[in-house]
């Protein structure tokens, strides 16, 4: 007998969406008022507060480079989402420290700080703009890195076991 894949329909239906579960505590009213709006839409309540949290994201501003001077989460989205966890804490760093939790502010500054994964050193990339420095991060050498990276953040590995400076001098070596 053929097992299914977790998560996959079986049949020719379409295949699901990956998506995350989130608890959330709502007051017995806002549930209520949750629910009857999920049935007006004719959605499950889940999807109505996906939904909702969609539209709330175009109302949070974040300063960016258009004329007014800011840009809606949803628009820096493009910018800030990607796949890699590795890579969207990089992009966070760049583009919007100020938004980094504590934890992500240590491993920021550690990849900051580890020159085999930038293509020029730290004083280098002193004044460069958010997206100049983005083209100077080797982002395959930080996935690489990634975990020993966040065991050193952590506390939960010595600062050695990140590449040093022969590393970084080959990793700037250009392939080919």
């Amino acid at each position: 007998m053929e097992k299914r894949a977790r998560g996959r329909p079986s049949g020719g239906g379409s295949k699901l969406q990956r998506t995350e579960t989130v608890t959330l505590r709502l007051d017995p009213r806002l549930r209520y008022l949750t629910e009857l709006a999920a049935r007006r839409q004719r959605r499950t309540v889940s999807s109505f507060i996906e939904w909702a949290i969609e539209q709330a994201l175009s109302l949070v501003m974040l300063p960016g480079d258009t004329s007014s001077g800011h840009i809606d989460l949803e628009h820096a989205s493009a910018l800030l989402w990607d796949p890699d966890e590795a890579d969207r804490l990089a992009k966070l760093g760049l583009y919007y420290p100020d938004l980094l939790t504590y934890d992500e502010q240590v491993l920021w500054k550690l990849i900051q700080e580890c020159e085999a994964l930038w293509l020029v050193d730290f004083n280098q990339r002193r004044g460069l703009l958010p997206h100049e420095q983005d083209t100077k991060l080797l982002y395959p050498a930080l996935r690489k890195h990634w975990e020993a990276l966040k065991k050193v953040a952590a506390g939960e590995a010595d600062i050695s076991i990140l590449p040093g400076p022969e590393e970084a001098r080959i990793s700037r070596i250009p392939r080919f």
